[in-house]
């Protein structure tokens, strides 16, 4: 049975994660931390084998570093921070996902594909109007993966920030005389879930942390 704590257990995505790891039959919710729900994340690091973290990006970082230092290995869903300072911290594992919908690493890596066939590359991401970070994690590791690949992808990435969206997000590719286009719709939060619980399950067993991306857990 492995245990889990969720920071930022008040929020739409926190409270997803909350539901789900209730459903999994290898897993016990053991915390829920939120300022919401005045319980700090240290108050539930005690009883807990895992953190996911859906908190805020300006706590995300501190939050990773406790869990590490604390021995609890972290699944961190938060983006808009550069984690990989934390490299070597503590005994744990952190993992690191821009987007756990399945759909959506498959958007990547067929972008990855692409890149070196048609390079020039245009990306447009679309999210709920609550979200805080532009572009979002999803679209700046998409265009790491383009570039590495050979792409040329065109600045600015476009964020659309709107009530009625969930996640969202087009990769555009153009060459002589035509287009490509790859796109992934996450319609409710539920499409994270099973990225979120094979984290979870992995998190233990990373050979390298922080390691970010869906794709390697695969």
């Amino acid at each position: 049975m492995i245990n889990v704590a969720v920071s930022g257990a008040a929020g739409r995505m926190g409270k997803t994660v909350c539901h789900a790891v209730e459903g999994a039959d290898d897993m016990a919710l053991v915390g829920r931390a939120d300022p919401v729900l005045e319980t700090h994340l240290q108050d539930v690091l005690g009883d807990a084998d895992v953190v996911v973290d859906f908190s805020q990006p300006h706590a995300a970082l501190e939050n990773a570093r406790h869990c590490l230092e604390a021995g609890v290995h972290c699944v961190m869903g938060t983006t808009g921070q550069d984690f990989s300072e934390l490299e070597g911290v503590g005994s744990a594992n952190l993992f690191v996902a821009p987007n756990f919908a399945i759909g959506a690493v498959l958007m990547m890596e067929a972008a990855k594909m692409v890149a070196p066939h048609m390079p020039e590359c245009e990306i447009i991401e679309l999210h709920h109007d609550q979200k805080l970070d532009a572009p979002s994690g999803t679209a700046a590791r998409t265009a790491d993966l383009v570039r590495g690949a050979g792409g040329n992808v065109h600045e600015p990435i476009h964020s659309v920030r709107l009530p009625g969206l969930v996640a969202h997000q087009e990769v555009l590719f153009g060459g002589l005389g035509q287009t490509l286009s790859i796109r992934h719709d996450s319609i409710s939060r539920e499409s994270f879930m099973p990225g979120v619980l094979l984290a979870i399950r992995k998190v233990g067993t990373l050979e390298k942390s922080p390691t970010v991306g869906l794709e390697h857990l695969l």
